[in-house]
């Protein structure tokens, strides 16, 4: 059986074989993870090694305050960025085993030029994957509205271009309005991208309900490695297949980020968005005033037209209707003249009609009147025959009995009778009856 050794013993053959083995210092890659500062200016960290997602190797690593300073003021100076979870650096370290807290590493210096450079390699990568996907031009596909008045904003409440967006599209000199509602997001960092694609949910969750039109995702200016979470592919991604056009004012003069590059529209800044915003207004009024100016000077152009064609028509109506006028007088005339030669003759006629049924009642009256005459003397004579008186100068008499015809009365002995000659009345008493 071997002799064991102690932990004590097994740790000093590790130090002993890292300082023979190992050289003083070397370079590694590894992106940083856990960083955290001490009260006394130290900075401690973890230094990663991934495939994707998946941790393949890390190592303890301290950044003592003298070193800190130097390397973190030039690190800032060259990249803009202050050092970091999440980046990738090139560090200069010195292998280190302590026999209670086992392996780690001191960083001596950092490269800035390799963050930068893995940065720029990092993201042409993310954009040649998006131009082979044939998405990095997508959200253009959507038309903005001439008039953009309903928006989601991503960005974080506290930011300072948050507040010049928000003023300046509220304070707009022309008073127009625009609804705008916040989405909340964190705007750097390793939490970033994360946030921003949550709001961008949100914002789609919501946009039938709030006729949200377009989004706006801005932030004030920063460290150009602070812009790093919109070079990442799923926010690309993201804002390429979001169904709304999606502007972008992340506030970076020098640079753009493949957000930038993937959105509908990139302005540099939050109030240049805002003025992108309240330009569109201000076109539509301008286009609008113009279309009306173009509209009155067509129809002042059109009612003239038509003045003139009204002028026109009422000549050639004048004329026509003089022209009828005269037909039509001409025409009556000639029916009066007509009808007064049509009068005459008919005149004429029913003249000698007149004169010829004159004659014929002339004639059927004297017919008339010496037939009637005959009929009177026919009956004038009858009459003389009738009369009485003629009857009794024939020598006949007319009996009465108070009054009445002796052959209508009772008659009885005693009676006193009347008889009537043509020159006597003659008073006698009936003193004998015979029956024939």
């Amino acid at each position: 059986m071997q002799n064991p050794r102690s932990i004590s013993e097994l740790n000093r053959l590790i130090q002993q074989a890292l300082e023979t083995e190992l050289d003083p210092v070397i370079w590694v890659i590894g992106e940083i993870a856990d960083f955290r500062q001490a009260p006394q200016g130290h900075a401690y960290f973890e230094l990663v090694e991934k495939q994707g997602n998946t941790v393949q190797a890390k190592i303890k690593a301290n950044l003592w305050s003298f070193a800190y300073r130097s390397v973190a003021a030039r690190f800032e100076s060259i990249t803009g960025s202050s050092i970091k979870n999440g980046m990738k650096v090139l560090a200069q370290v010195a292998g280190n085993f302590h026999p209670v807290y086992g392996l780690s590493i001191n960083v001596k210096d950092i490269d800035p030029s390799f963050s930068l450079g893995e940065r720029a390699r990092i993201r042409q990568e993310t954009i040649d994957r998006l131009t082979t996907e044939g998405i990095i031009r997508l959200n253009a596909r959507h038309l903005l509205p001439a008039v953009i008045q309903k928006i989601g904003i991503i960005s974080s409440p506290t930011a300072a271009g948050y507040g010049d967006f928000v003023n300046q599209l509220e304070n707009n000199a022309y008073g127009y309005q625009v609804y705008h509602k916040l989405y909340p997001s964190v705007m750097q960092g390793n939490e970033a991208v994360t946030s921003l694609i949550r709001s961008l949910e949100q914002v789609e969750a919501t946009k039938d309900e709030l006729g949200i039109e377009a989004v706006v995702m801005i932030r004030g200016g920063g460290a150009q490695l602070d812009l790093d979470c919109f070079d990442d592919y799923r926010l690309a991604s993201k804002i390429a297949n979001f169904p709304l056009p999606i502007l972008t004012g992340i506030g970076h003069e020098r640079d753009e980020s493949i957000a930038d590059l993937v959105a509908h529209t990139k302005l540099k800044t939050p109030t240049a968005v805002a003025e992108f915003l309240l330009s569109g207004f201000r076109e539509f009024e301008e286009n609008l005033g113009l279309a009306m100016l173009r509209l009155d000077r067509a129809t002042r152009q059109k009612l003239s037209e038509e003045q003139t064609k009204i002028h026109q028509l009422s000549h050639q109506v004048r004329a026509l209707s003089e022209s009828r006028l005269n037909l039509e007088a001409e025409k009556l005339n000639s029916s009066i003249n007509r009808i007064r030669v049509s009068s005459k003759n008919i005149l004429q006629i029913q003249e000698h009609s007149l004169v010829s049924f004159k004659k014929s009642i002339s004639r059927g009256m004297e017919g008339f009147l010496q037939k009637q005459m005959q009929n009177l003397d026919s009956k004038e004579l009858l009459l003389r025959q009738l009369n009485p008186a003629a009857i009794l100068a024939r020598g006949y008499t007319r009996t009465e009995i108070k009054g009445k015809p002796i052959n209508t009365a009772q008659i009885q002995l005693g009676d006193e009778l009347q008889t009537h000659t043509s020159t006597q009345k003659i008073s006698s008493t009936i003193t004998q009856i015979e029956e024939k």
